[in-house]
């Protein structure tokens, strides 16, 4: 586990993930939503998020979390492992409600800054279709890499804490 990948709805805790595993691995973590959000919610262009991820998947050892489906085959290419936070959506519509009250009126620690936290109606409906308009796609593409590279499909927060417990006891 060295290039890690880590993908999953929206509020399924893909930031949270990233920074625990940087912990116990004491590895850096890119979040590339802290990457591609400019101030005030605006997006950086496609080009350029291609030109930062391939910079980012050229180093030895990353943690990468975010989804941006343009340009996703980037980092599962690159990666050794692949962790896919495969959630019930009324579990991720509740973590991203309950994350917009707690970060209201400020930047959460893994946005890019001056993207005060909101929610809005798209973002919630992108959620809530997830399950039928990106994780059919997601997982097929998963089990065409699972011959290649470590495939981790975690479906609870419950396998979450096990996955993790099982990364700091393997290091020791």
């Amino acid at each position: 586990m060295k290039r890690i990948a880590i993908i999953g709805s929206g509020g399924a805790g893909k930031s949270t993930m990233a920074r625990k595993l940087g912990q116990a691995l004491n590895r850096d973590v890119s979040h590339l939503d802290a990457l591609f959000w400019k101030p005030n919610w605006v997006g950086v262009p496609r080009q350029e998020q291609i030109i930062v991820q391939n910079e980012l998947v050229k180093r030895e050892e990353w943690i990468i979390d975010g989804n941006y489906g343009g340009t996703l085959d980037i980092r599962l290419n690159a990666a050794d492992t692949i962790i896919y936070l495969d959630y019930p959506r009324l579990l991720c519509m509740y973590r991203a409600l309950k994350r917009s009250i707690q970060y209201r009126n400020k930047t959460r620690p893994d946005m890019g800054p001056g993207c005060k936290e909101k929610i809005d109606l798209p973002f919630l409906k992108w959620i809530w279709e997830y399950p039928k308009t990106r994780r059919p796609e997601i997982i097929n593409k998963l089990q065409q890499l699972s011959g290649e590279k470590q495939v981790v499909i975690l479906k609870s927060p419950g396998e979450a804490k096990r996955f993790l417990k099982s990364v700091v006891k393997a290091r020791g």
